[in-house]
């Protein structure tokens, strides 16, 4: 009779102890832009005439503006486009899921005129926006340029 009630009084008492279950692991929040990025060179409402062209990137530079509250990026860049006649084009993508900002360089130019064929060399800026926080990647023309974290 004792073991049986041995068994019993631990059936019982294994019914009180509770069943560990996997706990709820917090979902990674998408990338959000806070603020836009300031960009002047913006395709313009009539590029849909123009050729496009490619652009010779010599030098990409991030840079972390700490004269700017909270602190943004700009991205700086030295080149050349194939001939004078050639416009800067950028465009600069919102960060995808896996926290990549994709900037697109480019040229436009019209078509027909010639053009001295003599390199434009060129530097631009562009102040990326502010995003939620992450680490993200800046890619140009596919390219990786380098990451940056916002907290």
């Amino acid at each position: 009779m004792r073991p049986l009630h041995w068994i019993i009084s631990a059936a019982l008492l294994s019914a009180c102890i509770a069943i560990p279950t996997a706990e709820r692991t917090a979902t990674a929040a998408l990338p959000s832009v806070l603020v836009s990025a300031d960009n002047s060179y913006l395709p313009q409402p009539g590029d849909a005439n123009l050729t496009q062209a490619g652009v010779e990137i010599e030098s990409i530079n991030l840079v972390e503006r700490v004269d700017m509250d909270p602190i943004r990026v700009q991205v700086d860049f030295s080149g050349s486009l194939p001939t004078t006649c050639n416009q800067l084009r950028m465009e600069v993508g919102l960060p995808n899921a896996q926290y990549q900002i994709d900037i697109k360089m480019y040229s436009v130019v019209k078509p027909g005129p010639k053009c001295e064929q003599v390199l434009q060399q060129f530097s631009a800026s562009v102040l990326l926006g502010q995003y939620s926080n992450g680490r993200y990647t800046v890619l140009v023309n596919g390219g990786l340029v380098g990451d940056f974290v916002v907290y």
